[in-house]
Formats: C-alpha cells, sequence, structure tokens
C-alpha cells in the first residue's frame, strides 16, 4: 500500500490527458519502429497501459475525453509504424490498414480507458451523494441533532 502512495497522481486536463496519450503512442510509434521494425503486437500492447494511465489521470471534470482521446492517439501513433509509401495517399491508406489490422487492441485500449473513467465517474457520484446526505442530515453520520433529550426518534427501515 505504501507503493501505491508513491505513484505520480497528476490530473489532467481533458486536453492535456488527449496529448498525454498521443505523444506517447507517437514515441511509442517511433521507438517500435526503430527497435522492433513496427511490430504491431508491441504497439498494442503498449497502448493497454497507456489508455489506463490517460483514464486514471485525467480530471474528474474531464473524465468523459478519455475514452474519446485514446482511440484518436492510437492513430496517430501508428504514422510512425504504418509503413506507408511515400506521399499522402499512401501513408493514409497505410494508416488506415494498420487500424482496420489492429482493430482489436484499438478496441481494448478503449474499453480499458472507458471502464476506468465509468468507474471513477460512479465512485464520484457516490462521495457527491453521501456529501449532501450528511449536508441534509447537519452533521457526520451517527450522530443526531437537534433531539430533544429523553425524546424517542422514530426510524425509517
Amino acid at each position: 500500500m505504501l507503493t501505491l502512495r508513491r505513484l505520480p497522481n497528476p490530473r489532467l486536463t481533458g486536453l492535456g490527458a488527449g496529448l498525454f496519450a498521443a505523444a506517447t503512442m507517437f514515441v511509442i510509434g517511433c521507438l517500435d519502429e526503430l527497435l522492433f521494425d513496427g511490430e504491431p503486437l508491441v504497439y498494442g500492447v503498449l497502448f493497454l497501459p497507456v489508455s489506463a494511465l490517460t483514464a486514471l489521470w485525467v480530471r474528474t471534470a474531464d473524465l468523459v475525453t478519455a475514452p474519446i482521446s485514446v482511440p484518436i492517439a492510437f492513430a496517430f501513433g501508428t504514422l510512425p509504424i504504418s509503413g506507408g509509401t511515400s506521399g499522402f495517399g499512401g501513408q493514409t491508406m497505410a494508416v488506415v490498414t494498420a487500424l482496420a489490422v489492429q482493430a482489436g487492441w484499438l478496441y481494448g485500449g478503449t474499453l480499458v480507458a472507458g471502464l476506468i473513467a465509468s468507474v471513477r465517474k460512479v465512485r464520484q457520484m457516490g462521495r457527491r451523494q453521501r456529501a449532501r446526505d450528511l449536508a441534509t442530515r447537519g452533521g457526520a453520520p451517527g450522530t443526531r441533532t437537534g433531539v430533544k433529550a429523553g425524546t424517542a426518534v422514530a426510524r425509517r427501515g
């Protein structure tokens, strides 16, 4: 548990999370091309933790951007490994082909980001509801406020 507290916990805006994911995937794509000759398996496997980190590090107000930005980052990162010929048309066709061939990794990373963002949002909604309930009760849980000594309190079941 102590090691978890030492991990970085940045809070990125929606734009910052998208830029983080895109820059990271582009660097991973370049390194994959350089070290592994553009192996799609390496790129796809490394996309999953980038998706998870993007969803974990985005601010709670911008949680909806995580599952949107990671597929864009995946597509941007395929530019170095797609292996297209010179020219805009050849490169575009290579990127589209790479996206079609690696669709499983793309869907998997998007699912990871979506699940993490959804769980974070549900937990945030629960915390807000608890805070709202405490505010309407007027105190901390287990305390009674505004009750005269010796009077019975009706409890709802």
